[in-house]
């Protein structure tokens, strides 16, 4: 009995008899991945391999719609995972060995630490070396430019004092070619006039010679 002495009929609950949607079915495709080893394992060894192509996974010569990826990605998500713990325990076990290890790992620590100058100290070196042969180098090769075009002013330079000389010789040669040909000339007229004056009554003393 509701409040008010009003009831109200309920709503009738229907139930269907053998209702239920049909659901696709498909195969998954099993993978072969290989196994993820944990990081307690030397840091030098890498056992995990590369990475997994999830679209393309080993073992699988097609992709089909009904291959998932969700193994690919978790192999890839433990290999990375993998991967930070083993950087995390190689640079952990390179800064407590110099404070908490033993004698033989802080000498060990102290020689690698001379090695590592050692080598960085010979590589300086070694660029500065380098560094004094190029420019070795190249002030020979500016002595050689610079050799080689005094060498072309010098060849110029007689090249242009020949030509120079040539035409002084010519002009000389012209200059007294012309010469000889003016006294040729005043000769011949010296010898012309006195054989006119010989039969000019004008001087008839003969003083005018």
């Amino acid at each position: 009995m509701s409040p008010g002495g009003i009831s109200l009929p309920c709503t009738p609950i229907v139930i269907f008899g053998n209702f239920s949607t049909p659901k696709r079915s498909c195969t998954i495709t099993p993978l072969c991945l290989p196994t993820v080893t944990p990081a307690l394992v030397p840091l030098s060894f890498n056992k995990f391999g590369s990475r997994v192509n999830p679209l393309h996974p080993p073992g699988m010569r097609r992709r089909t719609v009904s291959l998932e990826t969700k193994a690919a990605h978790h192999f890839n998500q433990q290999r990375a995972i993998v991967m930070q713990q083993k950087e995390y325990c190689r640079f952990h076990q390179d800064w407590q060995r110099p404070f908490y290890g033993s004698k033989a790992e802080k000498e060990e620590y102290r020689q690698e630490l001379r090695q590592l100058l050692k080598k960085q100290m010979s590589e300086k070196w070694a660029a500065e070396r380098e560094m004094l042969n190029r420019q070795a180098k190249d002030a020979e090769m500016a002595r050689e430019a610079d050799r080689l075009a005094l060498l072309r002013d010098l060849g110029r330079k007689k090249t242009s004092a020949l030509l120079l000389r040539r035409c002084r010789d010519e002009n000389k040669k012209l200059m007294e070619t012309k010469w000889k040909e003016k006294r040729l000339i005043k000769s011949l007229e010296i010898i012309r006039e006195r054989e006119l004056l010989q039969y000019n009554p004008i001087n008839w003393s003969g003083t005018l010679k």
